[in-house]
């Protein structure tokens, strides 16, 4: 590292102190046994991290956003649920032994799961898509208990001190690992044309996406996991792991596929398989992340058109 604020490959000072941060508070609560763990984290990022690092702000210009006339009161309820889920899921994430022998025995429910096994007993490949929804790992971790071997796409964090052990929680799980880039998409590909099974997560904003609705609001979002089920005659599955009231453990359920047809009705039906989802549970979803763009939210938010 460079005695600049930056180095040339992008890590900040700024990024190596939340990094450190981080860290310390991941490594002192793997100390407690995971039934005080997880709730800890969840309390911890409620009341320390997401108000220091701005996630409370963003939740709540995106919930004004979508949902204009909200009460105050039922806001700030679900902005809390958001920070406590996000912090659960952090730590759950880095607890891969713990977490996967508790979803080892989980249920698996919805007509998804019959197509999967299907597919896979005839070699043809899956992608399973999610958002960040109660804990997207979770139905992946109820999968490898079961045997199946599930890789990945992902995008790596911007933090890059933090995505050098933040990447490593996804291949503590089994199955190829790939990030987001030429390399990662070649590799991908492969294990998609063997008959693999695959997770993509699709709710995050793409700049060069396809202009779509999501929750009633324009947002860019990427047509490749239906462009990829179409060209490699994969099955296209929503699933989901939504946190129960216990806030331990998860319902998992595998929607039924997604018929093909083309990319933009496929994406669509992707869009509306989660908005029932957050419209059902809004305070299990990641408002904390820049789904829409600024400029439209401001005009929105000032009253303009």
């Amino acid at each position: 590292m460079t005695s600049s604020a930056e180095d040339p490959e992008g890590r900040s000072l700024t990024d190596w102190a939340t990094d450190r941060a981080l860290r310390s508070v991941i490594s002192a609560l793997r100390l407690l046994p995971y039934d005080r763990r997880v709730p800890a984290m969840g309390w911890f990022t409620r009341r320390v991290i997401a108000p220091l690092a701005g996630y409370n702000r963003r939740s709540a210009i995106n919930l004004s956003y979508v949902f204009p006339d909200m009460d105050r009161a039922e806001r700030a309820a679900i902005i809390a649920q958001v920070a406590d889920n996000a912090g659960r899921t952090m730590i759950e994430n880095y607890s891969p032994d713990e977490f996967l022998a508790r979803s080892a025995n989980a249920e698996i429910t919805g007509p998804g799961f019959a197509a999967l096994q299907e597919a896979q007993a005839e070699k043809r490949p899956v992608i399973l898509v999610t958002g960040h929804f109660g804990n997207y790992e979770a139905p992946r971790a109820a999968l490898v208990g079961l045997g199946y071997a599930v890789g990945g796409l992902y995008r790596p964090a911007a933090n890059k001190f933090f995505n050098d052990h933040y990447a490593g929680t996804f291949t503590a799980y089994g199955g190829p690992i790939f990030a987001q880039g030429r390399r990662g998409t070649a590799g991908f590909v492969r294990h998609l044309k063997a008959g693999g099974i695959l997770v993509l997560l699709f709710d995050q904003h793409v700049s060069k996406g396809k202009r779509m609705k999501f929750l009633g609001r324009p947002a860019r979002t990427a047509l490749s996991a239906s462009e990829l089920a179409l060209r490699y005659g994969a099955e296209l599955i929503p699933f989901y792991g939504t946190r129960r009231a216990d806030g331990m453990s998860f319902d998992i359920d595998l929607e039924a596929p997604i018929p093909h047809s083309d990319p933009v009705t496929m994406t669509a039906a992707m869009n509306a398989s989660l908005e029932a989802r957050i419209l059902a549970d809004p305070g299990q979803w990641f408002w904390i992340h820049r789904r829409w763009k600024v400029g439209e939210m401001g005009k929105m938010l000032k009253g303009k058109r």
